[in-house]
């Protein structure tokens, strides 16, 4: 089975750990929120690791750096309506917190690439 050059970053196998969290917590959110909230903060998620392994292709340093830059930004969002859901009460307690911190955690990590590649 191949491996792909984006495989190998850390960063994004944390990305993909943290998604998968996502999905997680999400799955017992209230039906009315399926095409609402839920929709929204899991394709937030998968958009993180997905902007990831998309930069990794690109030829340019600069290029590369546009996509860790939506992935932040995606995580961003996702943290935002994560923080609604916790407001709504539909997390689990203790779910935002580790969210929280695995996303302060994937955030550094998003940096130190962008800057290693400026």
């Amino acid at each position: 089975m191949a491996t792909f050059r984006f495989e190998k970053l850390d960063v994004w196998k944390k990305a993909m750990d943290w998604c998968e969290d996502v999905y997680r917590v999400t799955a017992d959110f209230p039906s009315e929120e399926r095409y609402g909230l839920v929709s929204q903060v899991r394709r937030a998620a998968t958009s993180v690791a997905s902007n990831i392994a998309e930069g990794s292709g690109r030829l340019s340093d600069a290029d590369s750096n546009r996509f860790i830059a939506v992935a932040y930004g995606s995580l961003m969002e996702a943290i935002c309506q994560l923080k609604l859901a916790m407001r709504f009460g539909y997390l689990p307690q203790g779910a935002l917190g580790r969210l929280e911190d695995n996303a302060e955690e994937l955030a550094k990590m998003l940096s130190g690439l962008k800057a290693s590649r400026e």
